[in-house]
């Protein structure tokens, strides 16, 4: 039986997917149109994330009431952060003061949706308005009657609600429409919090409309100084040269932090400086620009973004080519790649005398600052050879796949084709399980006794469950990857059907703003 709620009452409101969120009975924001079921619905003030969303009155409950029940629902910082901000509400709610223009403003706005209802019940045979829900709308018209549903408004006699002076910039009124788009709100699983829920989009609105401004969820910062346990039982010997290395991003910085540990030395260059300042404490050498790190270094790792950065680090101004001398220089490329850009990079830096090595690696962030990634090398054999005691440093083991300049890119992006359709399915099998009425997590225990047991799979679903995409591996550089493999197919005139769909998804959670997320965000896209 649900309770009766009145505007302002403080709640706890569960949305699905989430844990009970501290929150507060509100008028809605003219963003935020009713839901087709409004009558059984109350508009949530969402403390903490200053978002609102329609929630049924049988997931709200009371603040104080399940106040000792619900305040351990959930331990992380958004949640701890909401929590304090209903408490600081409680005891000096005159320092939400704003809160008060929003109502105001929400009143006549709502009051002009009531004109637009009532309007459309005496209109037939009108044809309704371009749809205004999203970043985009489609036109619709209508011959039939506008069909209005009853909806409990319940705003005309109510005292204006407070908001908190931490919401951000005022929204802006929608355009009114003669026919009312029916919305529902879009659920931000990209964080560990309700952070996109005041965004809507219409019924009749593409997914593919849905905004994409979602915030990078907060990743734990390197800790430089703490040697990893797998790092001090590998018992490096570290080579005398002197090692460069371009790019401090996810993957690059666990892999410098190790070479440092195991005591190389190393020269460093990335595009947003600020990133080498912690390494240099640490004994990194910086240096200006590419070409700087390749003069003053015997061998140079390349890690970045994708295949065209990896190009401007050769070809680019101040890029590797503009050093005076390459004659006996050594250059690892460790950027996922394909093998044309590798060629390309081959036959510029042989032909000013280097020596050229692919090194993919395979792993994420974990594997990368614990020193246990896989590498998959090709190319000069004697290149190689010297960089052993890197490898040893960033990995737990090293292939060398012969001297073809390709063979490591190509089984790279093999064994992407693998890794990205298994995290697709395991989306969808989880978002099944959830559609069907069953506990996910027992289906994640279920699956770790099977023959498909996967330490990888049911970290991803682990993370899938609870709503937690800290980026291990960007979920962007999965659908790369992916892109990369159905162009290595469409040179073989390899059918690819699997991949070409996964990858399909993956660029759809992309387009729903997930792109700097983990990889098990694409559970996002299986899922709503």
């Amino acid at each position: 039986m649900s309770e009766s709620f009145k505007l302002g009452d403080l709640v706890w409101a569960k949305m699905k997917g989430f844990s009970p969120w501290p929150g507060r009975v509100a008028i809605p924001t003219p963003e935020l149109k009713p839901p087709k079921k409004a009558t059984n619905a109350q508009c949530i003030y969402f403390f903490g994330t200053n978002n609102y969303a329609w929630i049924e009155d049988n997931n709200i409950k009371p603040y104080q009431e399940f106040k000792e029940q619900l305040i351990k629902s959930c331990k992380t910082a958004a949640f701890k952060e909401a929590v304090n901000q209903i408490e600081e509400f409680i005891v000096s709610p005159e320092k939400f003061g704003d809160l008060d223009d929003h109502a105001r403003n929400a009143e006549e706005e709502f009051d002009k949706l009531k004109d637009v209802l009532e309007e459309d019940e005496n209109q037939e045979e009108k044809p309704a308005d371009e749809e205004v829900a999203g970043p985009a709308s489609e036109p619709t018209t209508s011959k039939k009657k506008s069909a209005t549903p009853k909806i409990r408004l319940g705003i005309s006699k109510v005292k204006p609600i407070k908001r908190s002076s931490s919401a951000g910039t005022k929204s802006t009124p929608r355009k009114k429409s003669k026919g009312m788009s029916r919305s529902y709100t879009d659920i931000d699983a990209a964080n560990e919090k309700p952070s996109m829920l005041n965004h809507s989009f219409s019924k009749k609105s593409s997914l593919l409309h849905r905004p994409s401004n979602i915030l990078r969820p907060d990743t734990p910062p390197l800790d430089l100084e703490n040697v990893s346990e797998t790092l001090l039982e590998k018992n490096i010997q570290a080579s005398q040269m002197k090692f460069g290395f371009l790019g401090l991003g996810i993957m690059g910085s666990g892999v410098v932090k190790n070479l440092l540990n195991s005591g190389h030395k190393v020269v460093i260059w990335n595009r947003t400086a600020a990133k080498c300042k912690d390494f240099e404490k640490v004994g990194a050498t910086l240096a200006t620009t590419p070409c700087d790190v390749v003069e003053e270094a015997d061998i140079t790792f390349s890690c970045v973004a994708d295949p065209q950065a990896a190009k401007e680090m050769v070809f680019g101004n101040c890029g590797v080519l503009h050093c005076p001398s390459l004659e006996s220089k050594g250059y690892v490329e460790m950027t996922s790649i394909d093998s044309d850009t590798s060629h390309d990079i081959v036959e510029a830096i042989s032909g000013k005398g280097g020596r050229y090595l692919e090194a993919q690696i395979q792993g994420s962030k974990t594997q990368a600052e614990e020193g246990t990634l896989i590498i998959l090398a090709a190319g000069d054999r004697s290149l190689f050879d010297d960089c052993q005691s890197c490898f040893k440093a960033m990995s737990k083991n090293s292939f060398y796949l012969g001297s073809d300049i390709g063979n490591a890119s190509k089984m790279n992006s093999v064994l992407q084709v693998v890794g990205g359709v298994s995290l697709a399915a395991l989306a969808e099998g989880l978002a099944l399980a959830d559609r069907a009425g069953l506990n996910q997590a027992d289906l994640l225990d279920v699956l770790a006794l099977t023959p498909l047991a996967s330490p990888h799979l049911i970290l991803k679903g682990r993370a899938m469950i609870e709503s937690s995409y800290s980026t291990h591996q960007p979920l962007m550089h999965m659908q790369k990857d992916l892109k990369l493999a159905l162009g290595l197919g469409d040179t073989l005139e390899q059918s690819l059907p699997l991949t070409a769909t996964t990858n399909e998804i993956f660029k759809h959670a992309k387009r729903l703003g997930y792109a700097n997320h983990d990889v098990a965000a694409v559970y996002i896209r299986a899922r709503f």
